[in-house]
């Protein structure tokens, strides 16, 4: 069997998400993997470096699979992106070490959140950044977001409810851009709860709107409770923007 790896790309608007269920084929992973089965005649699974929820883009996903063929990494990139939706593509794709795993062996993962400050949202982009009509105090922004790095418990900044498994995670770092009006906030860390981007975008924009003070992650960390951290930012403005190995 050979082991390939690849990087892909994707709009995620009108899916339910990234992983395969039982109860609808509209899932990337399962676009992915009636595509490999007309392509090989074999099932495959797809396995991705994180599991995107309903509505997250992806600027740039890493996932591998394994399979017989006697077709080029070009001809079987080739191959797939001819049968894929068309938000859906593989950027790269090659063959590596068998025991290469995209999720096991990341190492880090970078998650942007877009958000726009107009009072109409742009038609081109609409699916794909939060609008806004407010511009945020971007500076208290960055001030609230320098809390958050380093390793924390961060189970109060998620939706995961009752757990046995660790909720600690290690933010490595935080960026928030401003290009006119369009407000980008870059995070990477080792790993992330479910909405963990989401409810700690939402959090700092309260701060940075006025809704907030930056005290409150503090507080959130202190008590490990979801309903003092801000709201959780809808998907469509969230992407996977790399995956570090």
């Amino acid at each position: 069997m050979k082991n390939y790896k690849m990087i892909i790309q994707y709009e995620g608007g009108r899916y339910n998400g990234w992983q395969r269920q039982g109860n609808t084929p509209n899932t990337i992973q399962e676009k992915f993997e009636n595509v490999l089965f007309r392509m090989t005649g074999q099932k495959t699974e797809i396995f991705a470096s994180g599991r995107t929820d309903a509505g997250v883009h992806a600027l740039a996903q890493t996932a591998n699979f394994k399979c017989n063929t006697d077709m080029s990494c070009d001809e079987i990139m080739s191959y797939i992106n001819r049968y894929l939706p068309e938000d859906i593509a593989v950027l790269s794709i090659e063959e590596v070490n068998e025991r290469f795993h995209s999720r096991l062996n990341a190492k880090s993962k970078t998650y942007e959140y877009s958000i726009c400050a107009v009072k109409k949202p742009d038609v081109f982009t609409r699916r794909t950044v939060y609008y806004i009509d407010k511009y945020p105090d971007i500076d208290k922004m960055r001030k609230a977001s320098q809390k958050l790095l380093g390793t924390h418990d961060f189970k109060g900044f998620s939706s995961v409810g009752k757990t046995k498994k660790s909720t600690v995670r290690t933010i490595n770092s935080i960026e928030i851009t401003e290009n006119g009006s369009y407000i980008n906030i870059r995070i990477n860390g080792n790993g992330f709860l479910y909405n963990m981007i989401r409810i700690i975008s939402g959090t700092i924009l309260e701060i940075g709107l006025g809704k907030a003070e930056d005290n409150c992650i503090d507080f959130i960390f202190k008590t490990n409770k979801r309903e003092y951290a801000g709201t959780t930012l809808p998907p469509k403005g969230l992407k996977l923007a790399e995956v570090l190995y």
